[in-house]
């Protein structure tokens, strides 16, 4: 099946080994990290929401209103999806990549194509990087240092 959807997930330096780690320790350590990641990703939606709305394309805050946290062991964004959306009732995977990139084809979208910049949801995922990088990587290791403490 086609993915129709847009999902975001912060590159973290050491992610990999941090994770690879996390299969020495017990399922509920996993679910903390889980738990941790959707409340980092969680943080993030309010911004991403206001950046659509203020974005000069009309369909970017219908697109926001689809956002979510995926849970997962790392921060995860997601938009689109198949809900209907709009007037003329468009699944949201229609108006995504559109009012996130513009479009040269279509004039609904009231910006030209960026090429790979984007205007509302990646922007604010890429500004905030740093401080989720650190977040997540503050309470992995916290969540490690409590589950290991009994060795």
């Amino acid at each position: 099946m086609a993915k129709s959807g847009l999902t975001i997930v912060v590159e973290i330096d050491g992610a990999t080994e941090t994770l690879k780690a996390f299969r020495e320790l017990p399922k509920q350590a996993t679910d903390r990290l889980r738990d941790a990641a959707g409340t980092i990703a969680a943080d993030l939606l309010p911004a991403v929401k206001s950046a659509a709305r203020s974005d000069r394309s009309p369909q970017a805050d219908l697109v926001a209103s689809t956002a979510k946290v995926r849970r997962d062991r790392i921060p995860v964004l997601v938009a689109g999806g198949t809900k209907r959306l709009g007037v003329n009732r468009a699944p949201a995977f229609k108006l995504l990549f559109g009012s996130e990139f513009g479009s040269v084809r279509f004039d609904q979208f009231h910006k030209l194509h960026q090429g790979k910049q984007g205007s509302w949801f990646f922007p604010v995922v890429e500004a905030e990087a740093a401080r989720i990088s650190a977040a997540w990587t503050d309470a992995a290791d916290a969540i490690i240092r409590d589950f290991s403490e009994g060795d």
